[in-house]
């Protein structure tokens, strides 16, 4: 059965939103004014359903202009998409940044995941939701994490109508946030400079290959990325040729900084080596783990590098497009790309032939809008094909068959940046770099209770205590009670794990993860019982539904820990721990994707590495 919408209509605001990214329609059939006398014998609307995935763009768009997404907006966008309203309906419903009901022209989104919580986030919403009373309910909403967690307490303000706008800052307070609740004259308060967030910037910059150009280079600037050394990789990568570049990548054994290692140079080549056409390259962008935010930085500060070390990646795998998939709490990312993009384009570095060499590369910025399960990259895949993002069973790989159903590479912002670093070195020099099987720099997301939070940038290798000193140590001489390393998704580590070395191979022979880089610090303060439920309930919240495993499992996991902290364990604390043990494990065994796969780790790591639940850290 379809959804019918029969009395929806649309209003002017609505349909100009939708024509701005469509374009006006053409006949009756696409949404447009009906000639009856011709269309009622002749239909020309099939084309349109080669438009589905312009189906995330066009919601963006009349969330933006309308506040929300109403009846009358979404029957126009499935009429001009020939998308069936209930499909249309249920990927509206998917993402945490559309709302299907009325909303107030102005809405802030407060972050009161991990690290904001450790800067007093929790009593800032508290404060606001008393301020502004039970009937503005829908005007202030808890977030998890916005990305911004070296400026926590962190916000995304977002104004609706003609002059929508996304405003992402920190930190905040109610001084800043009060004036733009109540619609009157605010001013953008950062709280830092941009470049705090890669704190070794100000400094000497001795070392520093993926940072060097933070701070210095003007992000808007091509010129001035070109006059820092770019493009030379991509003219050096043409130089090469295909195989050459990706001969190259596996001689410098990069993997993947995303969370799953795989060898980068490996998958290029399995893509280039299909004969299906056409090819794809995916940036994957959708930077959502609670404390991660170093590809943010980069995005941030240095565009040019991600839009050049995409454009290698394209060519190396004989790509004819690439996507750059960007989380939708990111504006800042995203203005600094689209800007990048457009000066691309009119200089020849993507296009019809790039730089002359007579290849083609062209790049679409896609924006997410909240779903932090578009990290994992089938659900990345199904979202840019205007689906909702849920997971795809592996095998078929994304190599053979990714996004609309073609091979498809994708790394993320990281991976794809070092990629630059080991044209310029050549792939053997880069692997010296690190250690034998952790090669290359890393970027690491300190944040918490740390003195300066930020990303850094260090060789694999390092110790977690020298990155710690590094930053500053704990902030203001506290003792230190835990680690989360690779974020939510991570395990805890203890003081006394601070000798553990950051490659890949160490931190798995230590039963950990360094995930996608997050180091987040907890002082002898924090209630680490409430940190691990917070843990918990952002994977309630983030499961796609799917699968039973996950869907299920994450709720049972919340609510055994809830017992577990309010005194009230069904049965022994043991018992309760044992059941919370169980349901980790089958999430593990049987979930569809990492998300179920992993949404147990940092609350196995607390209960038996911490002992939090046995007074033992809590």
């Amino acid at each position: 059965m379809d959804l019918v919408l029969p009395d929806a209509l649309p209003s002017d605001d609505e349909r100009a939103a939708v024509d701005a990214v469509l374009g006006p329609a053409t006949s009756g059939w696409s949404g447009g004014e009906r000639a009856i006398e011709f269309e009622g014998r002749v239909a020309r609307g099939g084309e349109a359903r080669d438009r589905r995935h312009q189906l995330l763009p066009v919601l963006h768009a009349l969330q933006a202009r309308a506040g929300w997404i109403s009846p009358g907006g979404l029957r126009y966008a499935c009429e001009r998409l020939t998308v069936p309203p209930a499909e249309a309906y249920g990927v509206a419903t998917f993402y945490a940044m559309f709302s299907t009901e009325e909303r107030p022209a102005r809405v802030v989104h407060v972050c009161d995941d991990i690290a904001c919580r450790v800067a007093g986030a929790v009593n800032l919403i508290g404060d606001l939701e008393r301020e502004l009373g039970p009937e503005r309910e829908n005007q202030l909403l808890r977030s998890p994490c916005l990305g911004m967690c070296e400026r926590a307490p962190a916000a995304l303000m977002q104004t609706f109508g003609d002059d929508a706008s996304d405003t992402a800052m920190g930190p905040v307070s109610m001084e800043v946030l009060d004036p733009f609740l109540h619609s009157r004259p605010w001013t953008m308060m950062t709280g830092a400079e941009p470049v705090d967030a890669a704190p070794q910037a100000l400094g000497t910059r001795e070392g520093l290959r993926l940072l060097r150009r933070v701070g210095v280079v003007d992000p808007s600037s091509l010129d001035d990325y070109r006059a820092h050394g770019g493009y030379e990789a991509l003219r050096r990568a043409v130089e090469l040729g295909q195989e050459g570049v990706i001969r190259e990548m596996k001689d410098a054994k990069l993997l993947g900084r995303g969370g799953a290692a795989f060898p980068a140079g490996v998958k290029w080549e399995a893509v280039a080596k299909q004969s299906v056409r056409p090819h794809y390259f995916i940036c994957n962008a959708d930077e959502s783990e609670p404390g991660t935010f170093k590809d943010r930085v980069l995005m941030e500060h240095d565009p040019f590098a991600v839009l050049e070390s995409l454009t290698i990646a394209g060519y190396a795998t004989g790509s004819e497009k690439g996507f750059i998939y960007i989380r939708g709490e990111y504006p800042n990312a995203t203005s600094m790309l689209e800007g990048a993009i457009e000066k691309a384009y009119a200089h020849g570095f993507l296009g019809s032939d790039v730089m002359g060499e007579g290849f083609a590369f062209d790049v679409e910025l896609r924006r997410g809008a909240g779903a932090y399960i578009c990290g994992e990259e089938t659900s990345l895949f199904n979202s840019i094909e205007g689906k909702r993002g849920e997971p795809r069973n592996k095998p078929p790989f994304p190599v053979e068959r990714g996004v609309f159903g073609k091979p498809t590479g994708i790394n993320n912002v990281e991976t794809l940046v070092n990629v630059l670093e080991v044209l310029t070195l050549g792939g053997e020099a880069y692997a010296r770099i690190g250690t034998p099987d952790s090669t290359g720099p890393r970027l690491f997301c300190l944040s918490g209770c740390v003195e300066r939070p930020g990303a850094y940038e260090v060789e694999h290798g390092v110790t977690l205590r020298e990155l710690l000193e590094i930053a500053g140590g704990v902030r203001g001489g506290k003792a230190l009670k835990a680690i989360l390393l690779g974020g939510a998704a991570g395990s805890f580590v203890t003081p006394d794990d601070l000798d553990l070395r950051l490659t890949f191979e160490d931190s798995k022979a230590a039963g950990v993860t360094l995930g996608s880089g997050v180091v987040m610090v907890f002082d002898e303060d924090v209630d680490l019982a409430h940190i691990v439920l917070r843990i918990a309930a952002f994977f309630r919240d983030e499961s796609c539904g799917q699968c039973v495993p996950c869907r299920v499992g994450t709720v049972r996991q919340e609510e055994a820990l809830t017992r577990v902290i309010a005194g009230r364990a069904n049965g022994s604390l043991s018992d309760e721990l044992a059941l919370i043990g169980e349901i980790g494990q089958v999430m593990r065994d049987a979930s569809i994707c990492g998300l179920g796969q992993l949404a147990a780790n940092a609350v196995d790591s607390a209960i038996h590495r911490l002992k939090v639940f046995d007074g033992g850290a809590a």
